[in-house]
């Protein structure tokens, strides 16, 4: 008997274990919330479980983000780039890209 995952099994296992992560975090933020805010805050009522499932969902668009693979974590190798190529810059091509990213961040 072959004890490995094989393509059909992750398939099925993969959005199983979502699902769970999902109701999970639906159902800890649920609990949280109504053993904190209603006692906390006057007129905030109990949240069911539909609505913390969509309370962590948006929460994750409006705070997490989307970010892919990396999950939001810096890019090292990127910084570590960036420093080499600001080094064999000339002082008159730093002042340059400096004043490129004061104008695009507004400073």
């Amino acid at each position: 008997m072959n004890t490995h995952f094989n393509g059909r099994g992750k398939f099925i296992l993969i959005p199983i274990a979502i699902l769970a992560f999902v109701a999970l975090g639906g159902w800890v933020v649920m609990l949280l919330w109504n053993a904190i805010l209603p006692g906390l805050i006057s007129g905030v009522g109990m949240l069911t479980f539909p609505k913390a499932i969509g309370l962590l969902v948006l929460c994750k668009i409006l705070f997490g983000g989307f970010k892919g693979k990396s999950g939001g974590k810096p890019d090292f190798r990127r910084s570590i780039r960036m420093k080499e190529k600001m080094m064999t810059m000339t002082d008159e091509e730093k002042e340059k890209f400096k004043a490129e990213w004061r104008q695009r961040c507004g400073r």
